[in-house]
């Protein structure tokens, strides 16, 4: 009878139920590997949490820790009086004073740990900044803070203005940087940005919506929108004119129901103002000789273009005539070339901001200015190969035709067509007294679109009644603004331009979003 060696090194049959020697090892190994891993991170969380605490005891020591950190939320608690400096104010002869400045962090970036560059911006403005390590002025553990600051952060900032021993390329302040002394966290970021500064900054011709109001092109193109806004109001007002506000809200439509939203009003229904046509109008009978107005205006057209928005700035005049309605499209030119010429002497750096982004040829315009009736227009596309049968109105694409050919022909960007067709006109236009095919209206072009409509309004009621009914409005609709007529109002004209559109083709910038701060068209209604 064979016996078994207890110290037989052979393998053994399992046991039912139980490991097997070999799996018994597996798991004596794994267990000896996770006790070795978690002695290494309980001495790595040691060896971490003693340099933690030496960091604090240390920071607790800092001789720089009023110099920089988060500010309390601003609530109006104080009001030092300390003296704001802005960043387009920093020149070679402020060397060597200390100022404090309000910016956003555009970029920044670190050299170890000893300095940090901050690139700080203000609208279409920057500056360089350098904060480094300086015994009993900056510690490293303010470096370190400022390191972690997120672009596009607010901070006030103090520091010493320094000539800058070269041309500073990545700022608009070339000439200076600033040592800072202080930084501050006046407001963070809560989140991620959507995109980046630099990505906001490139044309993305495919995606004009995608634009950041903050970024140095934006600021200068809507200070140019303003400066359009300004100068309009100042030429007009040393023309006599005075400024009106109509109602947005009306009860009818002012040129068709077409293009008209209808908005619920109370039991009834009423309509956002296509124009400010009728009320310019009446006060015109009502004496008031020249007037303008800047507003919005609303068109419910279904019109997904570069040039079109269902809600926009228009701006609007209407004036008295003494003799003839070229009087008003006289004035018109003259506001035009004002406008045209003050925003290059006075937005210079704006345009060259805008430019940055979106280049293209400078806006060109002649002192005597290039003037077409519709019948030369149509001859001039003719010539050039379009099929006079189709010319009866002149279209999107044939207007940029015409601009490309007046450019070619008489080198210049914009020029103003008159007489066109009564049936391509609004209820209340003049007709000609000659021909009442044609009418006493005109269009301004720039770059080949319309940016003004206008004419000679009719101002006797009957005429006006009978227009009314011959374009399918109802004058009883209209009782209102009829009677105003009845009563008396002296030959009148104007017309409406659009601010966005004004603002797109002067810098050619291909698509009349980027020239609105929130955009409205018919797919947008946020933000």
């Amino acid at each position: 009878m064979s016996s078994i060696d207890p110290s037989d090194d052979g393998p053994l049959e399992s046991i039912p139920g139980e490991p097997s020697k070999n799996e018994l090892k597996k798991r004596a190994k794994a267990a000896e590997k996770e006790r070795k891993a978690a002695e290494k991170a309980a001495k790595l969380a040691e060896q971490e949490r003693a340099r933690a605490e030496a960091e604090e005891r240390e920071a607790m020591l800092d001789f720089a820790a009023e110099f920089y950190g988060r500010l309390p939320l601003n609530q109006s608690q104080s009001r030092p009086g300390v003296q704001r400096h802005q960043i387009a104010s920093l020149s070679p002869e402020l060397d060597g004073q200390t100022i404090v400045i309000r910016a956003r962090v555009h970029t920044l970036r670190a050299q170890g740990n000893k300095m940090v560059f901050i690139h700080l911006r203000q609208r279409t403005d920057s500056v360089q900044s350098i904060l480094s390590v300086e015994e009993g002025k900056v510690s490293k553990f303010m470096v370190k803070w400022a390191s972690g600051l997120t672009d596009e952060s607010i901070v006030l900032v103090e520091g010493i203005v320094k000539k800058s021993p070269e041309e500073i390329k990545s700022a608009t302040i070339k000439d200076v940087e600033l040592k800072l002394t202080r930084i501050h966290l006046i407001s963070g970021l809560d989140g991620r940005l959507p995109f980046s500064i630099d990505d906001a900054s490139r044309p993305d011709s495919e995606n004009p919506d995608a634009q950041f109001n903050r970024t140095r092109t934006n600021q200068a193109i809507f200070r140019l929108q303003s400066g359009i806004g300004t100068l309009f109001r100042e030429y007009l007002d040393s023309q006599g004119f005075i400024e009106i506000h109509s109602p947005k809200l009306q009860g009818a439509a002012t040129e068709s129901g077409a293009s008209v939203f209808r908005v619920s009003y109370f039991k009834g229904n009423a309509f956002l103002a296509q124009s400010p046509q009728l009320a310019k109008q009446m006060a015109i009978a009502a004496d008031f000789e020249r007037v303008y107005e800047i507003g919005p205006v609303f068109r419910a057209e279904d019109s997904n273009t570069h040039r079109h928005l269902t809600e926009f700035i228009g701006l609007d005049l209407e004036m008295t005539i003494e003799e003839h309605y070229h009087e008003v499209v006289e004035l018109l030119d003259g506001l035009f070339k004002h406008l045209f010429k003050s925003l290059k002497e006075k937005y210079r750096k704006e345009i060259d901001a805008a430019r940055s982004q979106f280049p293209a040829e400078e806006f060109k315009w002649s002192e005597e200015t290039l003037k077409l009736t519709f019948s030369q227009a149509v001859d001039l596309l003719v010539e050039d190969g379009v099929d006079r049968a189709i010319l009866d109105d002149i279209n999107t694409e044939n207007e940029k035709r015409l601009g490309q050919i007046v450019k070619a022909k008489y080198d210049t960007d914009y020029f103003i067509i008159d007489k066109f067709p009564m049936g391509l006109r609004p209820f209340y236009t003049m007709p000609d007294p000659n021909n009442p095919e044609l009418s006493n209206s005109y269009d301004f072009f720039m770059r080949g679109e319309e940016i003004l409509s206008g004419a000679q309004r009719i101002h006797d009621p009957a005429l006006l009644a009978e227009k009314m009914r011959s374009k399918g409005v109802d004058p009883n609709s209209m009782k209102g603004y009829l009677d105003a007529f009845r009563m008396g109002c002296a030959p009148h004209g104007g017309g409406g331009i659009g601010l966005e559109r004004v603002l797109m083709l002067f810098l050619k910038l291909n698509n009349i979003r980027r020239a609105s701060l929130f955009p409205r068209d018919p797919k947008r209604l946020e933000p």
